[in-house]
This record gives structure tokens, C-alpha cells and sequence, in this order.
């Protein structure tokens, strides 16, 4: 499931790219498949374990795209281990909501990026977070759970602050709005006849991808879409 359109971000063979707060490595495992050399960084070493056995089985499976390298490296996003101008490409999705420091995690995407390079961030949509937080304390009181809900235009404003120009943005995952809103009204540690026929829909939506449903989610994602995405470009230097 990505959160990232590669059609509004676009990746070349060869470029480097920095897939921030990877988690399980959807972006990432993308990224690699069109012939990006990947890095995909996280806190969670036990994540970027998973991440680092999926990378070597695509490669033997010949799903990476020749002659792309993919590794992973545990790190902090506030202050990462690269020099300026590093990489290409800089993916940064779902982690902001989860930083009290998003500035500083900001300023180091910026800093990280090359001249020109592009950037891609996304976080919770704010109307359908904010009904997230309303219906569950624990939803977003759980250690390392969403501490802020972001209005879109203070994110954007504050990745113009740090020097970025936006170029896009759209909403994404339209039906994964509901699904968590049944979830915070049943407790999200609990399962229902509801939850789980909507879970087993979604599990059968990403791995068949059927054209109603594909078609219907974009069409309800600028209106319900649980995601907010924007698209930046570092400017040149002068």
C-alpha cells in the first residue's frame, strides 16, 4: 500500500533515495523495484531486519531493478548520519505526527537533500484524525503514537520555512478512514465481526487491486482520503 504516487515523484535508475522512518518498507521495496539505490532508515532495528530480508529475497527473485543496491540503517531522524546533499530522493511518510522535534526532523530532511533533489512527506489527514482522537484516548496515547494532528497548510508552511518549494499534494486511502474509525469505536486492541470483514476487505483490496474498488477510492479520496501527501523540490543552488 503507498502513500507516495511515483507518478507525481518521479525515480530514475541509479538515483539515491532515503526512504525516513521506512517501517516495513513499502516505500522502499517501490523505490527499489525501479532501480533505485535505497536506503531505507528507522529507529526500529527489528523492522529494518524484516526490511533487509525482503530486499535480499527481491534480489534473488529478480524484482530490483539492475543494478540497484539496497540497504538499511538504524538512526534517529532528528540528526542522521549523512553529509549535506546526499541523496536524490527523500521519502518521509507517516513519522512527523510521531516527533515532538518535527522542525528539527525537517531541517535534516533539507539538509539531506541534494540541489534540485525532491522530497515527498506525508501525515494523517487532519478531519479524519481528528475523529480518530474523539472516538480513542488510546489510539494516540499509546507510547510512540501520534502526538499532533497537522492542518495541511501548517505543514506545508513549515517545509517553506525550512526552504523547501511545493509542487503537489493530494489525499490518499480513502478507505482506510472508516476502518480505523471502527477500530477506535470497538477499542484498537479489539476485534468484531465489523473490523475484521473490513480488515479482510482491505487485505483483499492491496493484493488484488480490482478496478472498483481502485476507481472508488480515488474518487472519495480528496473528500475522506485518511492521508494528507505534499511534494517538494529543494531549490538549486545559487
Amino acid at each position: 500500500m503507498l502513500t507516495v504516487d511515483f507518478d507525481k515523484f518521479p525515480v530514475s535508475p541509479g538515483m539515491s533515495l532515503i526512504d525516513v522512518g521506512a517501517g516495513q518498507g513499502r516505500h522502499s521495496f517501490e523505490a527499489y523495484r525501479r532501480g533505485c539505490n535505497v536506503t531505507a532508515f528507522d529507529m526500529n532495528e527489528a523492522d529494518l531486519v524484516d526490511v533487509k530480508s525482503m530486499f535480499g529475497a527481491m534480489e534473488l527473485e529478480g524484482e530490483a531493478g539492475f543494478p540497484a543496491i539496497a540497504q538499511v540503517q538504524v538512526g534517529d531522524a532528528r540528526q542522521m548520519p549523512y553529509d549535506d546533499d546526499s541523496f536524490d530522493r527523500v521519502i518521509a511518510s507517516e513519522i512527523l505526527e510521531h516527533i515532538h522535534e518535527d522542525e528539527q526532523v525537517i531541517a535534516e530532511l533539507f539538509r539531506i537533500t541534494k540541489p534540485g533533489g525532491l522530497v515527498a512527506v506525508t501525515v494523517p489527514r487532519n478531519w479524519p484524525e481528528q475523529v480518530c482522537w474523539k472516538l480513542s484516548d488510546e489510539y494516540h496515547e499509546v507510547e510512540g503514537g501520534h502526538i499532533r494532528i497537522y492542518k495541511a497548510s501548517e505543514l506545508v508552511d513549515k517545509l517553506r520555512r525550512a526552504g523547501f518549494v511545493p509542487y503537489a499534494q493530494h489525499h490518499a486511502h480513502a478507505l482506510h478512514a472508516p476502518y480505523w474509525w471502527l477500530k477506535c469505536a470497538v477499542g484498537t486492541d479489539t476485534e468484531n465481526f465489523a473490523t475484521k470483514a473490513y480488515h479482510k476487505l482491505l487485505v483483499w483490496d492491496m493484493m488484488s487491486a480490482p478496478l472498483v474498488t481502485r476507481v472508488a477510492e480515488r474518487s472519495l479520496d480528496p473528500v475522506l482520503g485518511k492521508s494528507f501527501v505534499v511534494y517538494l523540490r529543494k531549490p538549486e543552488h545559487r
